[in-house]
């Protein structure tokens, strides 16, 4: 069921509601027929009235345009519902919680560079073609979730990347170039593990897509799977541990730790470095719809 919030409280319900009241005024008598003529998902509008997602600028700019509301006036109160939230969509922060109290993490990731170990430019581009408004405060909030690494007794990772994560171009050559570079001196942490599931591997398990456990003593573990429109997290025990077997599997695909690292070096200089694009190693075009704004 979701969530409830209240208008009282919270700013971006206070927000929704004034949306949804002004919607039925203006006779649009139904979420889908807003959405319909604003050319979105009705569950965009839904997320826009329940408060859990602020509309981003565009959408806010047509919404108010169609119902006569201000548009500098919810420009502003957006603005502020986003620097309140801290950058992070409400449906990421029961993962971000257990994130942060995690004593071991096991990621997968096929597509991308998961996001603790980010570079400022590579986060910048994610959200630009997730359309993120407010792209400083979002790259500040990811970026900040990469500090658990620092802190005293900081958690075990053992991520596994697919090999696609370091091909696929992200913004730019120059992009991927730091983003690999970075993900090469985080791999030299004690406490991280970096393993690249390499192509023509086949059919494994995991390709139903990007998943992550979270465990710490005294709580669950809490599984966070990768969906369309927002993150699926469960403690399902059964669910839980059926992704823990999957890792297991598609860790005993992947490289180990040392080829892992090798191979994230030179694919780096083969693809990513000036040399390489001369000599036609890879055109300098960015790749599209890449998913996984907030992974």
């Amino acid at each position: 069921m979701p969530q409830q919030r209240d208008p009282k409280s919270h700013l971006g319900a206070f927000i929704g509601r004034k949306l949804q009241r002004a919607r039925i005024k203006a006779d649009f008598s139904s979420q889908e027929a807003l959405a319909a003529r604003l050319g979105i998902e009705r569950t965009t509008v839904a997320k826009a009235e329940s408060g859990e997602r602020v509309p981003t600028s565009d959408i806010l700019a047509a919404w108010c345009e169609l119902t006569g509301l201000d548009l500098d006036h919810y420009i502003e109160l957006c603005d502020l519902a986003r620097v309140l939230n801290g950058g992070i969509p409400e449906w990421f922060k029961p993962w971000l919680d257990a994130e942060l109290l995690a004593t071991s993490l096991r990621i997968w990731h096929p597509l991308l560079v998961p996001g603790l170990f980010h570079t400022d430019a590579y986060t910048r581009e994610i959200l630009k073609l997730h359309g993120e408004d407010n792209l400083d405060t979002r790259v500040s909030a990811r970026l900040d979730r990469a500090k658990i690494l620092d802190r005293d007794n900081p958690p075990d990772v053992v991520a596994i990347i697919g090999e696609h994560a370091l091909r696929d171009m992200i913004g730019s050559a120059a992009i991927m170039a730091e983003q690999l570079a970075h993900l090469v001196e985080v791999s030299r942490r004690p406490n991280v593990v970096v393993q690249v599931l390499p192509l023509g591997v086949g059919a494994h398990a995991g390709q139903s897509g990007a998943f992550d456990i979270a465990s710490a003593d005294g709580m669950n573990d809490l599984l966070r799977m990768e969906g369309v429109a927002m993150d699926v997290t469960t403690e399902t025990r059964s669910v839980v541990r059926s992704a823990a077997v999957a890792f297991d599997q598609i860790r005993a695909e992947a490289l180990p730790r040392g080829q892992s690292r090798d191979l994230i070096v030179r694919l780096g200089e083969e693809l990513w470095t000036p040399k390489a694009l001369q000599a036609g190693a890879r055109p300098p075009t960015a790749m599209v719809g890449a998913r996984g704004a907030w992974k």
